[in-house]
C-alpha cells in the first residue's frame, strides 16, 4: 500500500537576471532532490528570473528570458519523473502576474499566480505585479509558441488550484499568503489538499526565524498536513539578505531544517512522511472535519502520477526534529557576514575599505567584516568549491586557500585612521589595536592639512575663520568645521579605496563601507545597517556600502549593545578558542565610551548619508 512519500525543498541564492546561472542552481537542486528520492521538488519565488528584480518586470526581455529558462527546464532530462514547482512572472491577458508554474516530464501542469502580494516595509510587489482575485477559479491559458514547441500543449490552467495525484492532493502557496489573516492553506486543508508548498522570498529580520515557524507549524497542527516552505537566500543584488530557513513540517512537527545563514549556493531539504499520518490526525479533530463538510471545493487538475510507491513498508519515514535557532548575537553578525560576501563576490571588486574611527559604529563594522572572513574559511574547510574558487578570484591568486580568517582579513579589509587635531590618541590606539586583532591591512594618516587648505581657502575670501564652539565659535561655525572634516574623510576613502592597491601593486579596487552616526549617549539611535549606495559614472566609478534607518539587520538594544553582544567570548560562532584574539574584548569594551558631546571640535554629530566615521 503506497502512502509514504518523499518531498524536497530548497534554499536557492539566485542572483536577479542572472538565468544562465539560475537555470543551473535550479537544476541542481532537482537533481539532488531526485537523488534523495524525492517525488516533488519545490523552489523559491521568482527563482527563474530572481526576486530583485524590481523595475526589469516592466521591460518585456524579462518575461522572454524566463520564458527561455522555462522551456530549458522542460526539454532538460534532470527534470524527469519528478513533479517540478517552480517560480516566474507570467503575463496572462496582458496583465502580468508573480506565479508558480508546475510541470511533470515536459507537461506543465498548473500555473498558480500569487493571489496576496506583499507590499509593506521592504516589499513593492504591487507596482510590478497584480494579485490574481478569483478564488477557486481558473481560465485558459494560451502558452507562448516556444513553450508549445516543447510540451506540444496549447492551453494549460491558469489560477486557483489544486493538483490531485494518485494518492494525496497538493495545494500552492506564495510567501504573503502564509502571513494572511485567511490563509489559503485553510481552505484547501479543510477540502482534502494533504500536501502545501510556500515558494518565499522572505528577508531576514531579527528573531523573523521564530514567525516564520510558527506560522507553519500552526497550519499544521490545526488543520494537519505536509508543509513545504522554500526561500531565497543571499543577497539577489538590492540591500536585503535573505536568510533561507527552509523548512518541512507534519501536523505541527518539524522533520527538516534548512539553514538560515550558509554561503552554499544550492541547499536542498528532502523528507520521507506518511500520508496516513496526516489522515488519522485530521480523523481526530472534529471541530476541523465539520468545517470541512460545509467548505466550498477547490478546481483539482488531475495528475497521472504518484508521490509513493507501491511497496514501502519497509521505507523508513523521517522522524520531528526541534528547530534549532541562533541568538540574537549570532543572527547579528552572521546576517550581515553573509551579505558582505555576497555583495563583494558579485562586485568582482578586490576587498574593503574602512574608515577606522576608533568608535563604536566602525568597530562594529570590521567586526563584521572579520566575521565574514571566518565564515568563507570555514565555508572552504567544509570543502566549498564554489566559495574557494570566488575567494581566489577576489584577492587575485589562483593557488591561495584561505585558512586563517585574520589572513583572509589582511587581503580583503583595508582599514584607515583619518586623524586631525582635534583626534585623540585614544582612538588612534583602539583604532590601530583593532584592525591588529583581525588582522586588517591598515593605514594612519593626518587630514589636518587638508582641512586648514579648506578653510583657508573659506578665510581667504572672506576675511573671517571660524571656529568650534568649543573655542568661541558659534553653532553654524560648529556644523560647518563638522562637515568639512567628514566630507574630506569620504574624499580621502574614495581615493584610497581606488587607488591604494595600485599603489601596493595589487589589482583591482576595493568597496567602501560606512557606519552610522549613532547616538551613543542614550538608549535611542539610529538603527545600523549596510546597504549599498546606487552611484553614478559622474559621481564615482567606487560604489559605497552605507548605512540607512532600515530594519534590515541591526534592531534594538541598538548598537552599543551589539557591540557588547559581539565582544561577548561565550559566543560559539565568533572565535573558536584556536582563533580568538584574546586582546580583541577589551579593544571592542573600550569603543563604547567613545561618544563625545556634539559641540566638542572632534565630534561627527549631523553628518549627512555619505559622511564617514
Amino acid at each position: 500500500m503506497g502512502r509514504k512519500v518523499t518531498v524536497a525543498t530548497c534554499a536557492l541564492n539566485q542572483w536577479a537576471l542572472d538565468f544562465e546561472g539560475n537555470l543551473q542552481r535550479i537544476l541542481k537542486s532537482i537533481d539532488i532532490a531526485k537523488r534523495k528520492g524525492a517525488r516533488y521538488r519545490l523552489g523559491p519565488e521568482l527563482e527563474i528570473c530572481g526576486y530583485g528584480c524590481w523595475d526589469h518586470h516592466y521591460e518585456s526581455d524579462t518575461l522572454l528570458h524566463s520564458l527561455q529558462v522555462l522551456a530549458a527546464l522542460l526539454e532538460s532530462p534532470v527534470t524527469r519523473d519528478i513533479i517540478c514547482d517552480v517560480g516566474m512572472p507570467v503575463m496572462h491577458k496582458n496583465v502580468r502576474y508573480n506565479c508558480r508554474v508546475i510541470f511533470l516530464n515536459g507537461k506543465i501542469l498548473l500555473i498558480r499566480p500569487k493571489m496576496a502580494l506583499a507590499n509593506e516595509g521592504n516589499y513593492r510587489e504591487l507596482r510590478w505585479f497584480t494579485p490574481w482575485s478569483r478564488s477557486r477559479q481558473t481560465e485558459e491559458y494560451f502558452l507562448p509558441r516556444m513553450i508549445q514547441d516543447v510540451t506540444k500543449q496549447e492551453t494549460v490552467p491558469f489560477g486557483d488550484a489544486v493538483l490531485a495525484t494518485r494518492d494525496t492532493c497538493i495545494g500552492s502557496e506564495i510567501c504573503e499568503e502564509l502571513w494572511t489573516p485567511h490563509s489559503p492553506h485553510v481552505d484547501m486543508g479543510l477540502d482534502g489538499v494533504e500536501i502545501f508548498t510556500n515558494a518565499s522570498g522572505s528577508h531576514h529580520v531579527l528573531r523573523k526565524a521564530h514567525t516564520r515557524v510558527d506560522l507553519v507549524t500552526m497550519a499544521t497542527a490545526k488543520n494537519g498536513g505536509i508543509y513545504l516552505l522554500a526561500n531565497q537566500k543571499g543577497c539577489d543584488g538590492d540591500r536585503l539578505y535573505y536568510d533561507g530557513c527552509a523548512l518541512i513540517a507534519m501536523n505541527g512537527c518539524i522533520f527538516a531544517q534548512g539553514s538560515q545563514f550558509s554561503l552554499d549556493d544550492v541547499e536542498v531539504l528532502a523528507a520521507t512522511l506518511d500520508l496516513e499520518d496526516v489522515r488519522s490526525y485530521r480523523a481526530e479533530i472534529s471541530s476541523r472535519n465539520l468545517a470541512a463538510s460545509k467548505v466550498s471545493p477547490y478546481p483539482r487538475v488531475k495528475v497521472d502520477f504518484a508521490l509513493s510507491c507501491r511497496e514501502d513498508l519497509l521505507e523508513p519515514p523521517s522522524e520531528p526534529i526541534e528547530w534549532t535557532y541562533h541568538s540574537p548575537e549570532e543572527e547579528i553578525s552572521l546576517g550581515p557576514a553573509c551579505w558582505l560576501w555576497d555583495f563583494l563576490r558579485r562586485s568582482r571588486q578586490a576587498g574593503f575599505f574602512l574608515p577606522l574611527s576608533g568608535g563604536v559604529d566602525s568597530a562594529a563594522t570590521a567586526c563584521l567584516v572579520y566575521s565574514m572572513c571566518r565564515e568563507v574559511c570555514e565555508a572552504v574547510k567544509q570543502g566549498n568549491q564554489e566559495v574557494l574558487a570566488d575567494v581566489r578570484t577576489i584577492v587575485d591568486e589562483l593557488s591561495y586557500t584561505p585558512q586563517d580568517p585574520r589572513d583572509l582579513c589582511g587581503r580583503v579589509l583595508t582599514t584607515c585612521y583619518m586623524a586631525s587635531e582635534n583626534s585623540s590618541q585614544e582612538t588612534c590606539g583602539r583604532a590601530r589595536e583593532l584592525a591588529q586583532q583581525i588582522g586588517s591591512h591598515h593605514i594612519g594618516l593626518n587630514i589636518e592639512p587638508a582641512v586648514t587648505a579648506v578653510v583657508g581657502i573659506f578665510s581667504l575670501v572672506t576675511g573671517r575663520r571660524p571656529l568650534f564652539a568649543a573655542h568661541g565659535g558659534s553653532s553654524r561655525e560648529n556644523l560647518a568645521l563638522q562637515n568639512v572634516q567628514a566630507r574630506l574623510r569620504m574624499v580621502v576613502a574614495y581615493l584610497f579605496a581606488q587607488l591604494s592597491l595600485w599603489a601596493r601593486g595589487a589589482r583591482g579596487g576595493l568597496l567602501v563601507l560606512g557606519s552610522a552616526n549613532v547616538d551613543e549617549r542614550r538608549p535611542r539611535g539610529r538603527v545600523w545597517a549596510v546597504r549599498r549606495r546606487l552611484w553614478s559614472p559622474e559621481a564615482s566609478r567606487t560604489p559605497k556600502l552605507e548605512p540607512v534607518d532600515g530594519e534590515m539587520l541591526l534592531k534594538p538594544p541598538w548598537l552599543p549593545d551589539q557591540v557588547r553582544l559581539l565582544q561577548c567570548r561565550r559566543q560559539p560562532h565568533w572565535w573558536y578558542q584556536q582563533d580568538r584574539p584574546e586582546g580583541l574584548c577589551p579593544v571592542l569594551r573600550g569603543t563604547l565610551p567613545a561618544s563625545r558631546p556634539a559641540g566638542h571640535p572632534g565630534s561627527t554629530g549631523h553628518r549627512r548619508a555619505g559622511a564617514l566615521d
